[in-house]
């Protein structure tokens, strides 16, 4: 209901019958509420005669900062997501901002710059499915990313390993194409890192691991995972061929993962790393953090 200003009209009809009836029935007949007669018999200024304070009430948490260490690096990289200058403020000033509070004050802030600025974020339709069921594992190209090793160009892979209910996530850069040995190994340290497994592990058609492969190595290879997945206790299950948004949930979260990667590196500063057991250190980081936010969906998961 939209709210309509009391008017001077209303305040006189209001103070007269204040002289032969109650407050309830004086602001009644007026047309307003007892509790805003309460405020009248404290204040009896006519309304047209009231300074009204237009604007912030509330001073902005954000002031000081906002122009000193978040514009800046807006205006140098529109792609930066609130949540990325959130965790810029906790790490530069975490005495100041040690929780996600100003969270919303943030993305608003963000949502009305870039509405001038930049693109407005995409809207995403999340899922929610039966906790402990299942995972999901995909491969996604990193070549987006232009990571550099020691100066040199970086061409990889992420395996990427996801919880479909809690988004629980395991990361591997891995080096050449797809592969059982690929596959296998970065599983297996995705359920020891995790300490569990699902009931079902579900990829894509595994059809780059299979490519040059004979008929017969083509079996063996599909009879190894299955036992692989047996091993765990999994069942094994995979998309139709050409049908990726069956594998929706691991699909969607490999775009979240690259674009947080993306930002994680813009933040950095640099995109060229030492040698590659730093990048993976540097990847690890970054999962672990985003994984610490999901702690409570992973316990019931169990």
């Amino acid at each position: 209901m939209a709210y309509k200003p009391i008017t001077d009209q209303q305040l006189r009809i209001y103070m007269t019958d204040l002289q032969k009836h109650s407050q309830r029935t004086s602001a009644a007949r007026a047309g307003f509420s007892e509790r805003t007669a309460r405020r009248f018999d404290i204040d009896p200024t006519f309304p047209s005669n009231r300074n009204i304070v237009h604007g912030r009430t509330v001073a902005d948490p954000l002031e000081g900062y906002w122009e000193n260490d978040l514009l800046p690096l807006l205006e140098n990289d529109s792609a930066l997501q609130a949540v990325t200058l959130l965790r810029h403020l906790q790490s530069e000033h975490s005495l100041v901002f040690p929780d996600d509070r100003i969270r919303r004050t943030l993305e608003r802030r963000v949502r009305q710059w870039r509405a001038l600025k930049g693109p407005e974020r995409d809207i995403i339709f999340r899922q929610t499915p039966e906790p402990g069921y299942m995972a999901q594992s995909d491969f996604t190209h990193a070549e987006e990313l232009v990571v550099t090793i020691a100066g040199q160009a970086f061409p990889h892979l992420l395996y990427h390993f996801v919880m479909a209910y809690s988004r629980w996530e395991h990361v591997g850069v891995v080096l050449g194409g797809e592969s059982f040995t690929a596959l296998a190994e970065n599983l297996q340290q995705a359920l020891w890192s995790l300490g569990g497994a699902p009931q079902n592990h579900r990829t894509d058609s595994l059809s780059a691991a299979f490519r040059n492969l004979t008929v017969d190595q083509r079996e063996d290879m599909t009879k190894r995972y299955d036992a692989f997945v047996g091993h765990y206790g999994m069942e094994a299950s995979r998309n139709n061929r050409g049908e990726a948004h069956e594998n929706g949930a691991v699909e969607s979260q490999n775009r979240h993962l690259k674009k947080a990667i993306d930002q994680a590196l813009i933040l950095r500063g640099s995109r060229d790393f030492g040698c590659l057991e730093d990048y993976r250190r540097f990847v690890d980081t970054l999962v672990a953090r985003r994984n610490r936010q999901r702690a409570d969906a992973v316990q019931a998961e169990r």
